[in-house]
């Protein structure tokens, strides 16, 4: 049986006084081309004069929004349509192949949730991160949450952000190297993918860190 995310763990902050609670997630930590990306979400917490909004509301407009590895492509991407027009706020950043080199795949997941969280607009109070995704530099409030974009409606909400922008990357990649099928795998090392790294050897797109394999 399927369990679709709630606000559950929003609406503790919400009570502590944190109006502003940012989701985050990220895509692509385990490829083997591409950057890694983070997406940022800040949901309405109560009825808001611009939205309308309220957490009952936002579950219905949201729903079917889940964690992005339970969804098709399909249905990413009109559920990131109704995130953007949802949310107080929204930002995906990201962190490069060669950051992810010289940096490591956790320095560079950080890197690129700072830059999520900078281009919000206005920074939040509160943080609700996804296992692995922790900001120990920042002096606000967080939980880090175990399978968070499955319980999780804000962090659910930033991995379907991170997957499409992520994955909209990837098919312009593919478009300026063809032979490695990035916008079929998305960088992720399928076995088409491992033969044609055997094949054609690394692009400048590829985590000269991380091992094929082969």
């Amino acid at each position: 049986m399927r369990v679709d995310p709630n606000l559950a763990f929003e609406c503790r902050f919400w009570r502590c006084g944190c109006t502003y609670v940012a989701g985050m997630d990220e895509a692509g930590r385990g490829a083997l081309a591409g950057p890694i990306a983070v997406g940022a979400v800040i949901l309405p917490p109560t009825r808001h004069r611009t939205s309308g909004g309220s957490p009952r509301q936002s579950r219905h407009l949201l729903r079917g929004v889940r964690d992005s590895k339970q969804m098709t492509a399909g249905e990413r991407e009109l559920a990131a349509d109704r995130i953007k027009v949802h949310a107080l706020a929204w930002c995906v950043g990201f962190a490069s192949a060669d950051e992810i080199d010289s940096t490591g795949i956790v320095g560079a997941g950080r890197l690129a949730a700072l830059r999520a969280l900078e281009g919000l607009g206005f920074f939040p109070e509160a943080l609700l991160t996804d296992f692995r995704l922790e900001l120990p530099e920042l002096d606000i409030p967080q939980a880090s949450l175990v399978k968070g974009d499955v319980c999780c409606m804000s962090i659910a909400a930033a991995s379907v952000l991170a997957k499409t922008a992520r994955d909209a990357i990837m098919r312009q990649m593919d478009m300026q190297l063809p032979g490695y099928g990035l916008a079929q795998h998305k960088g992720y090392g399928t076995r088409l993918h491992r033969l044609a790294i055997q094949c054609l050897g690394r692009s400048p797109f590829h985590r000269w860190t991380f091992s094929t394999g082969l």
